[in-house]
């Protein structure tokens, strides 16, 4: 992701915005990694949960690469897509974005592929349902 691809974001969901406390910095300033990771999965979470209608697990988080740091004064966005649904699973594509200087500025941060299961009052595997595919793949 770079800044070329920000115009690709009004074709995602915007799930989530929040802006980091001074907890979540590490020594450097930044924030940490995992705190950036940690809200990735809540909204990856919630945008899951839509698409199966239901209650979802986190089973696979493909490669991440950290493009630019967080810093303490910015408000992180993180935008949701789903990209393909299997029986049983959803692939989320999820890009965070970091809001600098009262918006003016707008820095890709990091994007990664999360995939989801969906699951049923037992905690075991369930089917999505069709109509899903037909709503979020369309």
């Amino acid at each position: 992701m770079s800044n070329d691809d920000l115009p690709a974001l009004a074709n995602m969901q915007p799930v989530l915005r929040v802006a980091p406390q001074p907890r979540d910095l590490n020594n450097n300033g930044h924030i940490f990694g995992g705190w950036v990771l940690s809200q990735m999965d809540i909204a990856g979470g919630i945008m899951a949960a839509r698409v199966a209608r239901g209650s979802t697990a986190t089973v696979a988080i493909e490669a991440m690469e950290f493009i630019a740091p967080i810093l303490s004064r910015d408000l992180i966005s993180v935008y949701a897509r789903v990209e393909r649904i299997g029986r049983t699973s959803i692939a989320i594509r999820l890009n965070v974005i970091a809001s600098r200087n009262l918006d003016e500025e707008q820095v890709p941060v990091t994007s990664g592929l999360f995939t989801f299961v969906a699951l049923d009052d037992n905690h075991h595997p369930r089917t999505i349902p069709k109509e899903s595919k037909e709503k979020y793949l369309s």
